[in-house]
């Protein structure tokens, strides 16, 4: 029996990080993939090593012209330094705002090569190299909306989401897919504190969500062996709040 070992894309940074931290304390080897933030991805690789996991760190460019062949070599090299490589985590995401109005093609084939394409080649690579595993795609609970000011990225998205749900037909049951929905829990740095509080608002259990939340809800889908195919929203409710307009709402 071969150490288990997980592939995490996007795992130097943000919700990455933390999903990366988390399969380490689960007893998971990190192949941890990074494209521009190598130090960051070192620091990373540093405190998985210091929980007595083996962490390195595997780089590959997503916009790259090559990118189904470097999305294979990326599997390849996880699989021959660990041979227990039994999880794919789908984490690395790429975010510009626009309506469609604004849209270029430029900004369509960036978020939909990071958010969807290289995912689902990802997914194939990893099928063929693994007799038994599991893949979680990180999605966004934003999916359950349309709002259009964000066009490119959430088109991508959603596009992820069903990906997920027809792959885990398609794999099963050698391979076990599922996604993680997150809602308000790492705002970009960008945002203020009123527009948080704002979101906040909107949410039926009235408070942000943590990385710790997150944590759980992937360990569930890890351990839970008869769950294939779902979506699992860790938002406080948030993407339900659609009530909508109706008589009883209305002020006359």
């Amino acid at each position: 029996m071969h150490q288990q070992a997980a592939v995490i894309t996007g795992g130097a940074t943000r919700l990455g990080r933390h999903f990366a931290e988390a399969l380490a304390d689960a007893g998971f080897d990190i192949a941890l993939h990074v494209n521009r933030s190598r130090d960051e991805a070192e620091a990373v690789a540093s405190g998985i090593r210091a929980k007595g996991r083996v962490c390195e760190i595997f780089h590959c460019d997503f916009l790259s012209e090559n990118l189904n062949e470097e999305l294979g070599n990326l599997i390849q090299a996880a699989k021959q330094r660990f041979p227990g490589l039994n999880l794919l985590l789908n984490s690395a995401s790429a975010y510009e705002p626009a309506p469609i109005a604004k849209t270029e093609l430029a900004m369509l084939e960036t978020q939909f090569r990071v958010n969807v394409f290289t995912p689902l080649l990802l997914t194939r690579h990893f099928a063929n190299v693994v007799n038994e595993g599991q893949v979680i795609n990180i999605i966004d609970n934003k999916v359950a909306y349309h709002q259009y000011p964000y066009a490119a990225y959430l088109l991508s998205k959603k596009s992820l989401a069903e990906m997920t749900r027809m792959a885990a037909l398609e794999f099963a049951p050698r391979i076990r897919i599922n996604g993680l929905a997150p809602g308000v829990v790492l705002p970009a740095s960008q945002r203020t504190s009123d527009y948080v509080q704002w979101r906040i608002d909107g949410i039926p259990l009235k408070q942000q969500g943590t990385p710790a939340h997150l944590v759980q809800a992937l360990n569930y889908l890890l351990e839970n062996p008869f769950v294939a195919g779902q979506i699992l929203f860790v938002d406080g409710g948030e993407s339900i709040n659609l009530e909508g307009r109706h008589s009883e709402n209305y002020r006359y």
